[in-house]
């Protein structure tokens, strides 16, 4: 079965702890939730197939060792795990980015899982897959894009709920134009919260310009 691929392109890694590396994204096609906020609506449908060496191939062609799988959903295919494996074992650093809705069990140890959490203002809050919550290691990464006030207390609470710095790095991030990125990083030191704030690199450097 072939992959179904919208891009491949070369760029600094914008979130999460390898924010600022050089680092080829594949970004694969569809995605069975539709975030209000979402900011790659434009791989939901479409796309091109592709095969796992033709995207090792094209991977191969930029100077990097740091490769990040994303979407869309790139677990909606199934063809995703073995691409996963088949990067790990051509020798580079793998990351994923999911949204937490599907399950994580089956994906390559070696991969850095980067697994959203939805907060309610997403519109998706009731696909959150808390299952995949004990699977997370300190080599993975669980992501909250905070849209409202109410966005924040939510995830304060399910912060504590869940103990889930204790899992691993937890981020939150202000959704652009919903929450002004000083009043979050305000709440969080209020609150004293575990977590890391963040903000989307590639948005600062080149603004919301696909392929960055």
């Amino acid at each position: 079965m072939a992959l179904r691929l919208t891009e491949i392109f070369f760029s600094l890694q914008g979130e999460a702890s390898r924010v600022g590396l050089p680092t080829v994204f594949v970004r694969l096609t569809g995605c069975p939730l539709r975030c209000v906020w979402c900011d790659t609506t434009y791989s939901f449908t479409g796309g091109e197939p592709a095969s796992i060496e033709s995207v090792l191939a094209e991977v191969g062609k930029y100077p990097a060792r740091q490769v990040c799988v994303t979407g869309g959903e790139p677990l909606s295919q199934k063809e995703c795990l073995p691409l996963l494996t088949a990067l790990c074992d051509a020798g580079y650093e793998v990351s994923l980015e999911t949204s937490g809705a599907i399950d994580i069990a089956g994906v390559d140890p070696r991969v850095s899982r980067i697994m959203d959490l939805k907060a309610p203002d997403s519109g998706e809050s009731a696909k959150n897959r808390w299952e995949n919550l004990p699977l997370l290691n300190d080599r993975d990464e669980i992501k909250i894009i905070i849209a409202s006030r109410a966005d924040y207390e939510w995830a304060r609470q399910a912060i504590r709920e869940h103990v889930l710095d204790t899992l691993c790095p937890v981020l939150l991030s202000p959704a652009q134009g919903l929450v002004e990125p000083t009043e979050l990083a305000g709440w969080i030191l209020e609150d004293g919260l575990n977590v890391r704030f963040q903000m989307q690199l590639h948005k600062l450097l080149w603004g919301n310009m696909k392929g960055k």
